[in-house]
């Protein structure tokens, strides 16, 4: 992988913390808006797709979780308690029978066990969390063989007058809680990125979800990366 395409800052989970403990507030207001046609598309995506239990990363103040069909069993997981907190006002209000838990948990090592989910689906989440490479192995063990991970988030620009502005921004990473400058090579290895169905999301394509489904067996996994 380029380093020229990796992250420049890393993000540790205390700095994460920090962050979306100054943003939970003001969240829905400030980010509700433009992240709205990404959640919206991720969340229409795994409605379509087989199974029942879903976990989604990164949950937040729960902005996705009056949009999932009655018959998806949720369980969100968040590093922020003070995220997860207003979720959970927002499954009271909403009387959203079918978020099973809110749990305080790194996604990169969560305390499921294997194969626990049919879906997993993480919405601008990637570009937060401190090993991307990490993510993605912890949600291959969670979620079935012949599964789906879901992933919708901002990537790097290749090139013009975007790829300048997310490098600029790159030095404020830790006070956004966010990498500006990530690259989608930092989460997916090339086998993945073969089998990968990639979606722009409006507005103007900032966006993309990704769509990689589960290999049928573990022998199927190991061929990939053989």
């Amino acid at each position: 992988m380029s380093s020229t395409l990796s992250p420049r800052s890393a993000l540790d989970a205390e700095a994460v913390k920090a962050a979306y403990r100054r943003w939970a507030r003001v969240y829905d207001t400030v980010f509700g808006g433009i992240s709205g046609y990404g959640r919206k598309r991720a969340v229409e995506a795994v409605n379509a797709l087989p199974g029942e239990r879903v976990l989604e990363v990164g949950v937040g103040t729960g902005l996705a979780l009056p949009s999932y069909s009655p018959d998806k069993r949720i369980t969100g997981i968040d590093l922020s308690e003070d995220m997860l907190d207003r979720a959970r006002q927002r499954v009271l209000q909403d009387r959203l029978t079918n978020v099973d838990d809110l749990l305080e948990m790194d996604a990169e090592a969560t305390t499921f066990e294997d194969n626990s989910f049919d879906i997993a689906v993480a919405m601008f989440v990637a570009s937060v969390v401190p090993h991307p490479d990490r993510l993605l192995a912890e949600l291959k063990r969670v979620v079935r063989p012949g599964g789906h991970i879901l992933f919708v988030n901002h990537f790097l620009a290749t090139g013009g007058l975007r790829l300048t502005v997310e490098r600029g921004m790159a030095r404020a990473s830790r006070s956004l809680g966010w990498h500006p400058d990530f690259a989608i090579e930092s989460l997916l290895p090339p086998e993945d990125l073969k089998r990968a169905t990639m979606t722009p999301v409006p507005p103007a394509g900032l966006f993309t979800l990704v769509t990689l489904p589960q290999c049928e067996s573990k022998s199927d996994a190991a061929a990939l990366v053989a």
